[in-house]
């Protein structure tokens, strides 16, 4: 199904964090082995409005981030559904060891919800400002990942993966998102959606750079340019055949990401292209250089990621 939203681009009338705790509390009504952790950032996240809820079913770790992956796999062990909540820098900089040999390494069933995604942690400040944590939720084996992009895919893909076993890890920003996807539409691994068609050259973005690189077709349509934009909220698996099927029928690829361009959506869609449809590219994104206090509009700015820097972008490959 293909979606094009209109150019207004509205927001969400519900924030990624509301949607989290609803679809948390949710799955837990029904389903006594799911358990939700957090690392003392629950009015972060607001699932301290949903305690009295669940109250045996919600587990705040305190400010130990690696104690709490540790905690999350063995519930696993136990045969519990273990979802884990902190910021993307402490979800895998902080604890990529226990990520590694207590989750992918001993084949236990982690659900990590990595928030605060690049740009959309604002005044945390540079190191709080996660630019490099899907390139490293990348890097484990068999591990599951995903970006999204609005509530109606956040929701879809926090129920999905409850039923599939293994380390998952979907990033997110807390507040608004722009409301791209209507209720009912299916997310499936592996997969990217196309949401606008175009014959010039393909936009393949995720997370916030969606809506991003629909204003920026908007921007090369001015100018007799037709682009397609690809929101590819899987990382990994990566959509393989519809990267090649895009790059042949355009011939030109620029990548859109709020996150480093080296590890991320950029490398990821590189390797394919490199391995089976060598193909002009260019990538939008962080380029050495760490994260800042700002807002976000400032730092789009500051790191050339928005509609206009895209735009620029695909009229100088083509």
């Amino acid at each position: 199904m293909i979606h094009v939203p209109s150019k207004t681009y509205e927001l969400d009338n519900v924030e990624m964090r509301q949607t989290y705790a609803n679809t948390l509390l949710e799955m837990a009504k029904k389903n006594p082995n799911v358990i939700g952790l957090e690392a003392d950032l629950m009015s972060a996240i607001t699932t301290n409005k949903i305690m009295k809820e669940i109250p045996t079913q919600l587990i705040n770790c305190g400010i130990m981030e690696a104690n709490m992956i540790g905690v999350a796999a063995g519930l696993s062990i136990t045969g519990k559904i273990p979802y884990v909540h902190t910021f993307g820098q402490f979800a895998t900089r902080r604890a990529f060891d226990q990520l590694f040999v207590s989750g992918a390494y001993a084949k236990t069933n982690i659900k990590i919800l990595g928030s605060d995604a690049g740009v959309t942690a604002e005044h945390n400040g540079g190191t709080h400002m996660a630019f490099e944590d899907l390139g490293l939720a990348r890097l484990l084996p068999n591990a599951i990942v995903y970006e999204v992009s609005d509530s109606t895919m956040l929701s879809y893909l926090l129920r999905k993966i409850q039923k599939e076993y293994g380390i998952h890890y979907i990033r997110t920003i807390r507040k608004n998102a722009i409301k791209l996807y209507n209720e009912g539409e299916v997310f499936e691994k592996g997969k990217g959606k196309v949401v606008r068609e175009g014959s010039d050259i393909t936009i393949i973005a995720s997370g916030i750079m969606v809506a991003e690189s629909l204003s920026a077709a908007d921007l090369l349509q001015e100018q007799g340019i037709e682009a397609a934009v690809i929101d590819m909220y899987s990382i990994k698996p990566i959509d393989q055949d519809l990267i090649v099927k895009y790059a042949k029928k355009t011939g030109a690829i620029v990548t859109a990401e709020n996150h480093n361009v080296i590890g991320g959506l950029g490398s990821a869609v590189a390797e394919v292209l490199s391995e089976h449809c060598p193909t002009p590219m260019r990538r939008i994104g962080v380029k050495e250089q760490f994260g800042q206090v700002g807002k976000v509009e400032y730092l789009k700015e500051f790191y050339q990621m928005t509609a206009n820097d895209i735009a620029k972008a695909a009229k100088e490959i083509l």
